[in-house]
């Protein structure tokens, strides 16, 4: 059967029977990411960066970094002082105090204060896959900074600039806000129904391994149900794979200029860029992928899709070439496809445990990212 929407934002809809998406009766409906949280050995050259690749910085402690965007909200990063750089895990806004309650009963866990810029209660989870999951509520919002200047365009026949010229300044690209994190996982559709059904998220894309969709699908573009009031197209992505946890995670900024000449800065700086200029088809961002110094991804965007409830999942094949409508082709760096002893001791790992890797599997994703 296909769907009403397959011809809007994905080229094919849902089979019978497959997946719908989204939880009839989840606990509560998650408003947006709060932040992020990571362990870093060096502060110091974790700011460094930071300022490099946009960020302003909120607060500064001896143990502590606390990261921002130009909107008023809260912080989007949080780095706290480590043995190594790791990801910790993401934290979601909840959009009532009483959600709080609610998801403590129905799991188990406590309510308590947040000790941490901008105060507030949190309740700490953990997904199946053992990411730390921190649900947060009655945070103090940090005011608005200046925004980075949008460019004025031209466009043929309706002109907007008229005796004036365009010179983008030479600086960071300006983080506005964070807009996602990409996770990996072996416990792929067990993680996925975990966040629709406790955190009330729903699916805007699935991918698929071509030759084995009746085995479901094997990744996922998550967005927030908000009703009426339009999304970010995903807030969270998942996909399987034989390792566990952080892939990347995505920071708004303001045009596609401010993408382009923020890789200039950062290509100045030393930085490594990844994966980039492009435009996504999930999504449909400009996109900009980096390093930073302990090898964590990063990602400038600009553009990204909107959408509400209304909107049910699209469906394609899984491919390295149906990342990008446009731009240069996708880095086996950024396809996490280059040999290394990690990515060895992980494939050794999921074959050998119990999760939804095997052989077939494995050797269909592989398919995927040479396709």
């Amino acid at each position: 059967m296909e769907s009403a929407h397959a011809n809007l934002h994905s080229e094919r809809g849902p089979l019978r029977g497959e997946h719908p998406g989204r939880s009839r009766d989840p606990v509560i409906k998650v408003r947006d990411l709060a932040w992020l949280e990571f362990e870093k050995a060096n502060l110091r050259r974790a700011e460094s960066f930071a300022r490099d690749f946009g960020f302003a910085v909120a607060a500064r402690t001896p143990d502590t970094l606390y990261l921002r965007g130009t909107l008023p909200g809260p912080q989007c990063v949080v780095v706290r002082h480590g043995p190594r750089s790791r990801f910790v895990g993401p934290a979601f806004q909840a959009a009532a105090a009483e959600d709080l309650t609610r998801l403590a009963r129905a799991t188990g866990a406590q309510v308590r204060e947040l000790g941490d810029l901008g105060g507030g209660r949190v309740v700490d989870l953990r997904d199946p896959s053992g990411i730390q999951v921190r649900v947060v509520h009655g945070t103090t919002p940090l005011p608005a900074l200046p925004e980075q200047p949008v460019l004025t365009v031209n466009f043929g026949s309706r002109p907007g600039r008229v005796n004036d010229v365009q010179r983008p300044a030479p600086e960071p690209a300006r983080v506005r806000r964070l807009g996602h994190v990409v996770l990996e996982t072996r416990w792929f559709e067990q993680a996925l129904d975990w966040y629709l059904d406790t955190l009330g998220m729903i699916v805007s894309d699935f991918l698929f391994l071509d030759d084995q969709r009746d085995r479901g699908p094997t990744m996922a573009f998550v967005r927030c149900d908000k009703g009426g009031e339009p999304a970010d197209h995903h807030t969270l992505a998942m996909h399987l794979g034989p390792g566990v946890g952080y892939v990347h995670s995505a920071y708004e900024v303001a045009d596609m200029d401010a993408v382009a000449a923020g890789g200039e800065y950062l290509a100045s700086r030393g930085h490594r860029r990844v994966w980039g200029i492009g435009r996504h088809i999930q999504g449909s961002q400009i996109f900009d992928y980096w390093r930073d110094p302990d090898r964590l991804m990063m990602e400038h965007f600009a553009d990204g899709d909107l959408f509400d409830s209304t909107l049910e999942p699209g469906w394609a094949p899984m491919s390295a070439s149906g990342l990008a409508q446009w731009g240069p082709p996708a880095t086996r760096d950024f396809l996490g496809t280059d040999p290394s002893p990690a990515l060895l001791r992980n494939v050794v790992t999921a074959l050998r445990e119990e999760n939804e890797i095997d052989l077939p599997r494995l050797l269909g994703l592989m398919k995927a990212m040479r396709a």
